[in-house]
């Protein structure tokens, strides 16, 4: 699965009200719930995650695994996005690039 298609399957639960509902189980102590995030993205999170993937070179999308933390910092940086939301969102392809195959 490529990393466009993995930002597509996202896109299909971003603000559902029942995505939502679910997101909100997985608040912590802070009200935060970041790896929610991976399944049911908001629409403010979602354009920030195409802003980041759009500017990444056809190189970096073959080989998302092999980036390093200062690649991704920098991708999300460059794209003016959140850096641990695009962190989260870099991890949670590459898990489900793991359990696909």
């Amino acid at each position: 699965m490529s990393i466009d298609l993995y930002l597509q399957k996202l896109a299909v639960l971003v603000d559902d009200e029942y995505a939502q509902r679910i997101r909100q189980q997985f608040k912590d102590n802070r009200g935060s719930s970041e790896l929610a995030m991976l399944q049911s993205p908001n629409s403010n999170e979602l354009e920030q995650l195409k802003k980041a993937v759009a500017i990444m070179t056809p190189a970096e999308k073959e080989n998302v695994r092999n980036l390093n933390d200062e690649q991704i910092q920098r991708i999300a940086e460059d794209a003016t996005v959140d850096t641990g939301l695009f962190a989260i969102f870099i991890n949670g392809y590459i898990l489900e690039c793991k359990r696909v195959l």
